[in-house]
C-alpha cells in the first residue's frame, strides 16, 4: 500500500512539473500567412488562370480542348461550366441558337447521350464553330441550368452587349425607313420580353428598349423564348426610361404609349390628322396589369388602346405589343413604307 501511495504521489509531482515542448509547431501554427492571393492565382478558384487562358474565353487550346487546329473536343467529365452562368436549355433551343449564330462560349452534353438528328447537328456546328464541349453527368446539368428541362445538353452563352439608343436609330437609318422602336415600362417577365422580341423581328422593329432598374434584361430565358429574334434585333438599356423618351422626342421621334385607357384605338392609327403608323414612332409598352407608369404617360405624346370586349380585363404585355406592331406594321405596308 505504502509503495503504491509513493507512486502516485510521484505521478502528481510529475504532471505539476515541466512538461516536454512542441518544438516551436504551435508557435508557427499561430503565425499569419500573409495577404490572400489573388483569385486568378488561386488553384481551387473557377477565376484561375494558371495555364488555363482563363474560365471566360474560347477555350481553344486550354485544358480538356481537342487540339485540332482550334476545333472544339470533347472534354473529360467535370469540366463544365459553373452554374449562374446563362445558359440555353433544351436539345430544340440550343439547335435555333446555333442556327441562329447566337454567341457563345461551350457546349455541355450529358454523358454517354444517346443522339438523335437534333443531337448529332447541335455536334456538328459546335465543332464547326470551335467552342469547347464538355461533358457531364445529369446532377452537374441539373445543377448548371437550375433544373431546367435541359434534355442532356446546355450552351453557354456570354453576357448580352447592350446596344446604345443611337444605334438602335442608325438600323433604322441604314434601311431608309422611319425609326420604330419599342420601349419597355416595367416588364419583368423574361418569357414577356422574349415573345416582343420575336413580334419586334416579324414586324420590322428596329430596336427595343429597356431600363436597367426594375425591368427584365437579356437572359439565358430571353434567349430561349425569342429563339433567333434575340440576335436579328438589337436591345438598348438605358439608365432612365423618361429621359430617353424625352430625348428621342426632341429628335422628331413620335412616343406612342400603349395602354388599356388610351384615347385612340390602335385601329384608328392610320385615320389620325397625323398619322401615328407612318411616323418615325417608339412605342411605349407598360406591364401587364399595371400599365403604364403615371411619369411614362405623362411622357407619351399619345396614349393609345386595343379595343377588347367588355368581358377581357387586360391583355398579356406582350400580346398586346403583337397587336399594336401589327396594326402599325399595317399602316407602314399600305403606304409602302415597310
Amino acid at each position: 500500500m505504502a509503495g503504491n501511495s509513493s507512486r502516485r504521489g510521484a505521478m502528481r509531482r510529475t504532471k505539476k512539473g515541466a512538461t516536454a515542448g512542441s518544438g516551436g509547431v504551435r508557435r508557427r501554427g499561430l503565425e499569419g500567412k500573409g495577404p490572400t492571393p489573388k483569385a486568378s492565382d488561386r488553384p481551387g478558384h473557377k477565376a484561375y488562370q494558371g495555364g488555363s487562358g482563363g474560365s471566360g474565353g474560347s477555350g481553344q487550346g486550354g485544358k480538356g480542348s481537342s487540339g485540332k487546329g482550334g476545333h472544339g473536343g470533347r472534354q473529360r467529365r467535370g469540366d463544365a461550366p459553373a452554374p449562374g452562368e446563362n445558359q440555353v436549355a433544351g436539345r430544340n433551343a440550343v439547335l435555333e441558337a446555333l442556327q441562329e449564330g447566337i454567341p457563345a462560349t461551350s457546349l455541355t452534353v450529358l454523358a454517354r447521350i444517346e443522339g438523335d438528328e437534333r443531337v448529332r447537328e447541335i455536334l456538328r456546328l459546335t465543332t464547326a464553330r470551335g467552342l469547347p464541349i464538355a461533358e457531364a453527368t445529369r446532377t452537374d446539368l441539373d445543377r448548371i441550368t437550375d433544373h431546367a428541362v435541359h434534355q442532356g445538353v446546355s450552351l453557354t452563352i456570354p453576357p448580352y452587349e447592350y446596344a446604345d439608343v443611337d444605334e438602335l436609330l442608325e438600323i433604322a437609318h441604314d434601311a431608309f425607313e422611319p425609326p420604330l422602336l419599342v420601349a419597355l415600362d416595367g416588364i419583368t417577365d423574361p418569357r414577356n420580353l422574349g415573345a416582343i422580341l420575336r413580334s419586334a423581328g416579324a414586324f420590322g422593329v428596329h430596336g427595343v428598349i429597356l431600363p436597367e432598374r426594375r425591368s427584365v434584361s437579356m437572359t439565358a430565358s430571353v434567349w430561349k423564348v425569342a429563339a433567333g429574334a434575340a440576335s436579328r434585333v438589337r436591345v438598348a438599356q438605358v439608365t432612365n426610361l423618361n429621359r430617353t423618351l424625352a430625348d428621342l422626342k426632341s429628335r422628331g421621334v413620335f412616343a406612342l404609349g400603349l395602354d388599356a385607357e388610351g384615347d385612340v384605338s390602335t385601329r384608328d392609327l392610320a385615320s389620325q390628322e397625323r398619322s401615328l403608323g407612318t411616323e418615325p414612332v417608339v412605342l411605349v409598352v407598360g406591364a401587364e396589369g399595371k400599365g403604364l407608369s403615371r411619369l411614362a404617360r405623362e411622357t407619351c405624346d399619345q396614349v393609345v388602346s386595343i379595343p377588347m370586349g367588355e368581358r377581357t380585363e387586360s391583355l398579356n404585355a406582350s400580346v398586346a405589343a403583337a397587336i399594336a406592331l401589327y396594326e402599325i406594321a399595317g399602316v407602314r405596308e399600305g403606304t409602302g413604307i415597310a
